[in-house]
Parts: structure tokens; sequence; C-alpha cells
């Protein structure tokens, strides 16, 4: 029986935060990532999905009262500790914007584990790192403006008024 209940003890998952502080105690934080094409952390949707999908929160009709809008930004030197950070995100169920900046729409407990498990792996690191989380209003939202791509957020958001011919 002390054998399976050590196999058990194996099997359960590490945390996000577990999983970082023993990638910081081996020391290999500010090495290349292995296998850096698998699992597809850098790639990014189209701006056009991205858009869409911020969209979606903006033209959200009945958000929940618990939920918070906020953007998670960071500038992470190593590629491990980002990669990590990027699947955690997502997992959270934030949406990727840049491949720098997420936007979540998610309730204030969720809110606050992300903001408190990025705060630990953080201190876990010597490094020069910064990750910034911003909570927003849907208002703020909808008056942001993308530029470049040829695509007007503006007249996306407000498309009610617009006529096109």
């Amino acid at each position: 029986m002390e054998e399976s209940t050590r196999k058990k003890e194996k099997k359960r998952e590490l945390t996000f935060v577990e999983k970082m502080q023993k990638l910081a105690r081996s020391g290999l934080s500010g090495s290349a990532c292995p296998n850096p094409a698998s699992g597809g952390v850098d790639e990014l949707a189209t701006i056009d999905e991205r858009i869409s999908q911020m969209l979606h929160i903006i033209n959200e009709l009945h958000r929940k009262p618990t939920n918070m809008l906020f953007f998670v930004m960071y500038d992470i030197e190593s590629n491990k500790v980002r990669s990590q950070v990027v699947k955690y995100l997502i997992k959270k169920g934030c949406i990727r914007v840049q491949k720098s900046i997420f936007l979540a729409d998610l309730d204030t407990s969720v809110y606050e584990e992300i903001r408190s498990d990025l705060a630990e792996v953080q201190a876990a690191y010597e490094n020069e790192d910064s990750i910034l989380i911003v909570p927003l209003s849907t208002d703020y939202l909808r008056a942001m403006k993308v530029i470049g791509k040829s695509i007007n957020l503006d007249v996306i958001t407000h498309s009610k008024s617009t006529l096109f011919f």
C-alpha cells in the first residue's frame, strides 16, 4: 500500500506556481526553450480572429456582475518562463491579442488567482522582467483603436450607425 500511495503522490499534477518554482530551482530559466515549435506558444490567430474575440467581449449583453475585464501584459526574457506563462494564461481563459498581451473577461476570483500566481512566479526569479495586469472598463475597451493591418475597430464597434455602400 505504501508503494501505491507514493505512485498517487507522483501522479499529482503540479500547479503552475510549483512548476515555475521547480524551473527556477533548476537554474535553467535563462536557457532556450526546448522544442519551441511544440504547443504553438508563439503562434497568433489572425488579426481578424483576434478582433472578433475582442468584439465578442465588447458586445456581450449579459456579462456576469462578478466578472472583471483586464489586460495582462508582460516583458519576459526567458523563453521557458514566457512559454509557461502563455500556456497558463490561455488555460485560465485569457485571449491572446498580441504576442505579449492578453485580454480577459473573467470572474474576480480568477483575476485574483492570476495576479497572485504571476506575482509568485515573478518573485521566484532574479530577473529584469515585468508583468502588468491592468483592469479596464468595457467603455475603455470600446474606445480602443487598432492601428495598422487596415482594420478600423471604431467602425466595426459602432457599425449600427454606419452605412456601407
